[in-house]
């Protein structure tokens, strides 16, 4: 374990979350294999997604809540700004922060509060992202799996010159890190299946450890037919020329659900009512064009991404729609007349 931790991330905050919620998915990872022999890092991915999001499940409700009351008292702060509109007078200005004080009370919505929320979860939804990404370097069973050949390849001549031009697609520069375990099993990690033929070719001596590597690397990594190391353009493309064709569409149903969800999530999410005015229209527009784009975005980077970070995404993205769902529907149950009632006697 010792020598996994340089591989880590090491960003401010970001890092220090990412080991905390690595010790988690090396637990589910290890709690599969041992109760259920079960070696899978797509399963293992997907509980982790589920787990660590429920885990969060308080923080995301009053988040989600929050924003909820604010899109049903947005009307209100709407007519507000525009009363005050163009009044830049100390006197006006006062007198607005006033009322919009109380209008917040009145609806019980605290702004201060909402990014306090999003400030908690943004770093762990961020470290989770890196803990997925980098799955060698938080699950020790995982790693495990590469350091005999690892060993071997520090001590070969032109291993490192071979591994040079895979680097590239594992984030890796051996010239500032050097030439490392933990680096070369970040390399590995990402090889396709012809790479490891590759590796094979250029050093025969180790034909029989690359091969019986790669064989349980692929284990660890099927996921309903495919690699889950393994971008879903290049699965299509090898899935294609072999007319090999459950790969083929596990690999297109990656990308397209990853989008899916993620506009359902959006849509699901409270919506502010339209505004007049041409600011107020600019601004709603802008909000509908990055709600198109951002899950045409997930499409195309999950084509070119590992499949294991579109099935993150679709995990995540499920889960938060289905929290939306609920906190959707409690809302919508809420007596407004009441609640502006006690919140009002609660501000007085």
């Amino acid at each position: 374990m010792k020598s996994m931790l340089l591989t880590k991330n090491n960003w401010f905050i970001i890092g220090p979350v990412a080991t905390l919620l690595g010790f988690f998915i090396n637990a589910i990872y290890i709690g599969l294999d041992t109760v259920f022999s079960v070696q899978n890092i797509g399963i293992c991915i997907i509980l982790f997604t589920v787990l660590v999001n429920l885990a969060i499940l308080p923080l995301t409700i009053k988040q989600q809540k929050s924003s909820k009351l604010q899109s049903v008292m947005q009307p209100e702060a709407a007519a507000l700004q525009k009363k005050y509109k163009g009044k830049t007078d100390q006197a006006s200005m006062m007198k607005y922060q006033e009322e919009q004080r109380a209008l917040y009370a009145k609806y019980g919505v605290s702004m201060m509060g909402m990014c306090g929320t999003m400030l908690i979860q943004m770093p762990i939804l961020f470290a989770m992202y890196q803990v997925v990404y980098a799955i060698p370097a938080y699950v020790g069973r995982v790693y495990d799996v590469y350091t005999g050949l690892v060993d071997k390849l520090l001590v070969t001549n032109g291993a490192q010159e071979f591994l040079q031009q895979f680097a590239t697609q594992a984030r890796v520069d051996f010239e500032k890190s050097g030439f490392v375990a933990n680096k070369i099993v970040d390399v590995l990690y990402n090889f396709r299946p012809e790479n490891w033929t590759q590796l094979a070719e250029q050093f025969p001596d180790m034909q029989d450890i690359i091969m019986s590597t790669a064989s349980t690397a692929e284990h660890i990594n099927s996921f309903l037919g495919i690699n889950i190391a393994d971008a879903p353009m290049s699965i299509i493309q090898n899935s294609w020329a072999a007319r090999d064709f459950l790969p083929l569409i596990v690999a297109i149903a990656i990308p397209v659900l990853a989008g899916l969800t993620q506009f359902i999530n959006t849509k699901l999410m409270p919506q502010a009512p339209a505004q007049e005015g041409q600011e107020e229209n600019a601004m709603s527009s802008s909000l509908k064009m990055m709600n198109t784009w951002m899950p045409l975005m997930s499409v195309f980077f999950c084509f070119t991404f590992s499949a294991g970070i579109g099935i993150y995404w679709i995990a995540g993205s499920v889960v938060r729609s289905v929290i939306q769902v609920i906190v959707n529907k409690k809302v919508n149950k809420i007596d407004v007349d009441e609640m502006v009632k006690q919140n009002l006697e609660k501000y007085n």
